[in-house]
């Protein structure tokens, strides 16, 4: 139950981890996004496979005993963290310190220095350089109580953030396993089995005394022979907060597939299972052991890996010591004690009923998790016969504020438009005006940082301009234009119903019935609407993304009147009513809308992030081309043959 060890959902789920759509690892892994991706990863650009990754690694408990090592294993883990991506080169990763100390106090000024030098002196081994870093050097408060002084001190405090060029982000590894294969381990700490500051030592309301530490020879080595041996590893993950048995755990949280591990005879299993320093866990093929025994071999770490034991097709797992069973559990029930102190925080921040929602699903075991069925074939490019003809004009609209209009300009013109930047403050001075373009994209964002209500203030700024206000109905009302409201432009054009042709029965957008910003994978399905963008989709159901704080759907009318186009759906593929399948708790799951002529279609989910497979934190593997594309070439084709 304690909180390092604990799921972290309810904190990744608040922060918005797509924007700009040149994401290509956030930390949810596998069908049941699960939060325990070791690093991040993001492309270049849009059109390429070269990235940069981003991990970190952190270890202040161990300061207590000895701040030398918590240095020293806070860069290990974050240079581990940073090899699940596809690093070329060691010397390729470089690091940022975060220092934090209570300055002036004698004791942790000696702590400061020690872990200062240690981590000096851990890099020039390592070869790795940390060119920039900051300090907070004031981790003390004092306060009156009562008239006696009180005094908190944090401990010693190195934050380290890795970062590393990516040969190829598709090869990224995560903790989801293969339905087959073997787990290795390699043991990297210089103090094996040693339980000071573990978890399992805190939750027991002590510190322990001799804690883990790293060695930069065995870690070097190691990212010499991982060059090697990760060509054929599947999966992959550190050991962390919680020990080899939480790494373990993680794992088959994120893939639901059982695994069985022996805990080599004469090994003191607490230590063994418990113990916090570095460490990785990988998952390769049987047919690989004879490769990766001599790259360890051939590294001096023959003697620090072995074969932990291997996945299988229960959802268990289990442990063994020779003839004893150590745990023998559903990885489900343990799934449910993983996130129950989690739920509990929740629960305090969020509304408590979607907090025990979120726990449910993600312990439901009827619960397929994300996928995917496709009503067209998603290789086939519907837009392919125009490429070659002018380029039509889209404005991707943005106000101050809005930060979703990179990643919807490079949607758009993959799909063959030419996307051209249009500000609020173009159209307002005369610089740009609407009447040039054949379609209209109003991106997502946070224009005038909501304070209005999401979206209003930018409707606002229409609707009490008069040129504007006649050049936007004007738009609307062209026979031969199109537009497209994702999110913040979703919230902004529903608050223009009133000269949107067709649109008086659509929704305004409220606050998430979770009371909390909502950023996630979810399920949504493609219903029969008039919608141009839709055209050949219907009946599809697609993971797409939702990052947003105010998306509940709230009709004048029944829903059916404001032409729905695109709904939320739960595991059964039913319409979502349940958080947080349906993420924001809109009426029958509806989260997007059209006009009677299909023209104009909003919706609160950003397919323009996800218009490469690449992007998606989870697709299926035989895709050749993300199906979220379609949405735009269909624009493409409609200006073409309209």
């Amino acid at each position: 139950r304690f909180p390092a060890v604990a799921d972290k959902t309810f904190l990744v789920t608040i922060a918005d981890r797509s924007v700009g759509g040149l994401v290509a690892r956030d930390p949810m892994v596998g069908r049941w996004q699960v939060p325990v991706a070791d690093c991040g990863v993001t492309t270049t650009d849009y059109d390429g496979y070269t990235g940069e990754a981003i991990a970190i690694g952190e270890r202040p408990a161990v300061a207590l005993l000895d701040p030398a090592a918590s240095a020293r294993i806070a860069i290990a883990e974050a240079v581990l963290n940073v090899l699940a991506a596809d690093v070329a080169e060691p010397s390729d990763i470089k690091l940022s310190a975060n220092w934090m100390a209570a300055a002036g106090d004698p004791q942790e000024d000696a702590a400061l220095f020690d872990a200062v030098r240690a981590a000096s002196r851990f890099c020039q081994a390592l070869g790795l350089a940390i060119p920039v870093g900051k300090d907070s050097l004031s981790m003390r408060t004092v306060w009156d109580d009562e008239g006696q002084r009180k005094e908190q001190t944090a401990p010693v405090t190195l934050v380290v953030s890795a970062f590393a060029r990516v040969q190829d982000v598709r090869r990224t590894l995560t903790p989801e396993l293969a339905p087959e294969g073997e787990l290795w381990f390699v043991e990297l700490s210089a103090r094996p089995h040693a339980l000071g500051a573990s978890a399992l030592v805190q939750s027991f309301g002590r510190v322990g005394d001799t804690p883990p530490d790293a060695s930069a020879d065995l870690l070097a080595r190691w990212m010499r022979a991982w060059r090697q041996i990760r060509e054929h590893a599947t999966a992959y993950h550190d050991r962390s907060d919680g020990g080899l048995l939480v790494t373990l755990a993680e794992m088959g949280f994120a893939s639901r597939i059982g695994i069985e591990i022996a805990v080599p005879d004469g090994e003191d299993a607490l230590g063994f299972l418990f113990s916090e320093g570095p460490g990785v866990v990988w998952q390769a093929p049987r047919s690989a052991r004879e490769s990766i025994q001599q790259a360890l071999a051939e590294h001096g770490l023959d003697a620090r890996a072995r074969v932990l034991g291997q996945t299988k097709p229960h959802r268990k797992l289990v442990i063994r010591q020779g003839s004893r069973t150590l745990l023998d559990e559903d990885l489900l029930a343990l799934r449910r004690v993983w996130g129950e102190t989690s739920a509990r925080m929740q629960a305090l921040r969020d509304h408590p009923r979607c907090a025990e929602e979120a726990l449910d699903a993600a312990c439901d075991p009827e619960d397929p998790g994300l996928f995917a069925r496709l009503s067209f074939d998603e290789a086939e490019n519907v837009a392919a016969p125009y490429i070659g003809g002018a380029k039509p004009k889209v404005a991707i609209l943005r106000e101050q504020g809005v930060n979703g209009h990179a990643e919807m300009a490079a949607a758009f013109a993959r799909a063959g438009f030419e996307a051209v930047d249009v500000h609020m403050t173009d159209l307002i001075e005369g610089r740009a005006s609407l009447d040039g373009f054949s379609g209209l994209a109003a991106c997502g964002g946070f224009s005038y940082g909501d304070v209005l209500g999401a979206g209003r203030g930018w409707a606002a700024t229409i609707q009490y301009h008069e040129r504007l206000r006649e050049q936007f109905a004007r738009f609307f009302a062209r026979p031969d234009t199109f537009a497209l409201g994702v999110c913040n432009g979703c919230q902004m054009l529903a608050a223009l119903n009133a000269m949107i042709p067709g649109a008086e029965h659509w929704p305004r957008f409220t606050r998430n019935e979770s009371e909390q910003f909502e950023a996630r994978l979810v399920l949504v399905e493609i219903v029969d609407s008039p919608s141009i963008f839709f055209a050949g989709m219907e009946g599809s159901i697609l993971p797409v993304i939702v990052a947003h704080g105010e998306g509940r759907a709230v009709f004048p009318d029944a829903p059916e009147k404001a032409q729905p186009c695109l709904r939320y759906v739960g595991p059964g593929a039913q319409p979502a009513h349940r958080y947080p399948y349906n993420p924001n708790g809109s009426p029958g799951g509806w989260t997007g809308f059209t006009t009677p002529d299909g023209r104009i279609t909003i919706m609160m989910p950003h397919p323009e992030r996800l218009f490469r497979r690449v992007q998606f934190s989870w697709r299926p593997k035989a895709w050749r081309r993300s199906p979220w594309l379609r949405m735009f070439e269909n624009a493409r084709r409609w200006v073409a043959e309209s």
